[in-house]
């Protein structure tokens, strides 16, 4: 889909949408469109439970005295309450509403709001960049979809008094959607094409926009004492892999420290000897989720040219059960030197990140580490699917990170960390053990990798709930949600850019 800026006027053909406030107060455009239909804007908001409220929506087809196809009215709420993520879900409900109904072009006039505090180019590129996430679509593998399947809005036009603004407004949010977009195809893609060593050829392309990529295989982590993230990879014919990633966005503040992302790459998991049930096994090929929020991050920084110096790192596997496959009761030497003792393959990504939390603290000193992994099913039992588990040893990160989910919508719940929590994964025969047993499944897991962060401020995001949706959502359709781009662009925006 096309997405364009024009000049605030009255289209005259195609499908339209326009915004109406709480309590039916219709914006300037709206009560153009009502005249210009004699009435049938207010009539079919009469007509219907339609209230101007945050959300709601009512549709008009093919109205009298005008041309257009179709009128969609959008409620925003109270004016005062209108946000960037407001206008955002607007934008996606605005594609939403017309996207399957054959029309092709579509029109939304995107006024100037009087007691709203976001500036009409802002209200128009948010609108745009709403309608831009919600317009995702992985369907790449349909070949007999039938076209009237498919959507057919190919233009998606947003009118302001505002244009030139709206678009360079707009142009840093597309290059987040870019970002967003490439993280969803990761995490959709079948595990016989997204594999350790086609993932990192897939972030090597970042190198176009400038960032730096660095690919360690096998024998430079073998070197490296990479024990805990080898020892999963080596019941698969599929070579692991860590991909190294920087974006340098302070050329001139080389001595500046990076800030770190790290994510869990299991291209594919059936848990290893540690088998998992057959039902349900193909989820686990988005079992590499947090690897694929890392690649579309930086793709993001760098797209919107992000005044930053970041490093992202990803570990990425496969594990599998062969004949060469771990064991439990195996027992690997991770890159810190600490023993690890394997009593369930199945907990598998907390050792990959295990190697890459070392690995990255260890070459880069980074102000900060977050990492972001589909690391227990037993956060979901704790949080759903509304929030990311997370887990921190700074309450500046954790609160930071608290702020920016809550402003782009990708909310997270801090849950504890402690030493009777650390007592559990204690081991009889190594200096810890993978796994703590049925109880707080997710906060053990967390414990284990503090162990191997030191005093470098870190956060865990435990993304296990929140990385895949069987439901539409505003700005995420069901499938692949990218959750973590937006939160973790927002971060550094808000706190670690400078100029």
């Amino acid at each position: 889909m096309k997405i364009n800026f024009a000049n605030l006027a009255l289209p005259q053909a195609g499908a339209a949408v326009a915004f109406v406030l709480d309590g039916n107060k219709l914006t300037a455009s709206a009560a153009a469109l009502d005249k210009a239909t004699k009435g049938a804007v207010k009539r079919a908001i009469k007509a219907s439970r339609f209230k101007g409220k945050k959300g709601q929506t009512v549709s008009l087809l093919a109205p009298s005295g005008s041309k257009l196809d179709r009128i969609l009215l959008i409620g925003l709420g109270k004016a005062k309450d209108i946000t960037d993520m407001a206008l955002q879900r607007a934008g996606g409900a605005a594609y939403a509403g017309i996207a399957n109904t054959g029309l092709t072009a579509l029109s939304v006039l995107a006024d100037g709001i009087d007691g709203a505090k976001l500036k009409p180019a802002d209200i128009a590129a948010n609108i745009a960049f709403g309608a831009n996430l919600r317009a995702y679509r992985f369907d790449k593998y349909r070949t007999t979809e039938k076209a009237d399947a498919k959507p057919s809005l190919k233009t998606f036009k947003v009118l302001s008094k505002e244009t030139a603004a709206a678009k360079r407004s707009y142009s840093s949010l597309a290059k987040v959607a870019d970002g967003v977009y490439l993280t969803r195809d990761l995490v959709s893609e079948p595990p016989n094409v997204i594999y350790p060593e086609s993932l990192a050829k897939r972030a090597k392309e970042l190198s176009k926009l400038g960032v730096k990529v660095q690919v360690l295989g096998e024998m430079q982590m073998k070197r490296l004492g990479m024990g805990a993230l080898l020892g999963v990879g080596q019941g698969s014919v599929r070579e692991s892999q860590m991909v190294v990633m920087e974006w340098n966005g302070l050329p001139k503040s080389a001595k500046e420290k990076p800030v770190a992302f790290v994510g869990k790459g299991v291209t594919f998991d059936t848990g290893g000897i540690s088998l998992k049930p057959g039902a349900g096994m193909d989820d686990m090929k988005w079992d590499m989720g947090g690897s694929g929020v890392v690649i579309g991050l930086m793709k993001a920084l760098a797209g919107r040219k992000a005044k930053a110096n970041v490093v992202g790192v990803v570990g990425l596997v496969e594990n599998m059960p062969d004949g060469n496959a771990q064991r439990p009761g195996d027992i690997v030497t991770s890159m810190s030197g600490q023993t690890i003792e394997i009593l369930n393959t199945d907990a598998e990504g907390r050792l990959v990140l295990a190697d890459a939390l070392h690995y990255t603290i260890d070459r880069f000193d980074p102000k900060f580490v977050v990492n972001l992994a589909t690391l227990t099913g037993a956060i979901i039992v704790a949080l759903g699917t509304e929030h990311a588990g997370l887990f921190s040893n700074s309450d500046q990160l954790s609160e930071r990170l608290s702020k920016a989910g809550e402003q782009v919508e990708e909310k997270v719940w801090r849950l504890p960390l402690g030493d009777a929590y650390d007592k559990m994964i204690k081991s009889n025969v190594a200096d810890m053990q993978n796994i703590g047993g049925r109880n707080a499944g997710s906060i053990t897991a967390a414990q284990f990798l503090k162990r191997f962060v030191g005093k470098t401020p870190w956060a865990h995001l435990d993304i296990a709930g929140v990385t895949w949706s069987k439901a539409d959502a505003p700005t995420v359709p069901k499938g692949g949600t990218a959750f973590g781009v937006r939160l973790l662009d927002r971060l550094v925006t808000n706190h670690y850019e400078k100029g």
